[in-house]
């Protein structure tokens, strides 16, 4: 998506279900998110002062939840760059195809959990920065 920009990424609220003994937060796809989702992952045990990130997808859909702790994620579509601090169980930001994203700031036990629309496929990726500036012109 060349067109697509960073305010087509925002964050949604998750629906929260709360009682005495805890809370729970359902994801459901094309539902909770806008996309099916084929593919989950999670990172964590990131050290202190490294970054995720630092790419683009072509087709790739995400929802991105701070599970646990706390990350900020910045977008870039080329023009224009928004940063998101995560810190919310219950609120993910989506981020929609053809925008470049950068994952700093992780706190100590912080997990990131990655709702993809599709399965891994390398050639979806686009990992230099000034590649991904030319895809977007």
């Amino acid at each position: 998506m060349r067109e697509s920009t960073v305010y087509d990424c925002g964050l949604i609220e998750l629906n929260k279900i709360h009682n005495r003994a805890g809370n729970i937060t359902i994801i459901e796809e094309n539902k909770s998110v806008p996309f099916s989702i084929e593919r989950i992952y999670y990172l964590y045990d990131i050290p202190g002062n490294e970054s995720r990130g630092g790419h683009g997808h072509k087709e790739l859909h995400q929802l991105i939840v701070a599970a646990s702790g706390s990350f900020s994620i910045t977008l870039n579509d080329g023009h224009i760059k928004r940063t998101f601090f995560l810190n919310n169980p219950n609120v993910g930001l989506l981020i929609v195809p053809g925008i470049w994203r950068e994952l700093d700031d992780f706190s100590s036990g912080s997990v990131c959990l990655v709702l993809a629309s599709h399965l891994y496929k390398e050639s979806d990726y686009i990992r230099d920065l000034q590649e991904f500036i030319n895809y977007k012109k």
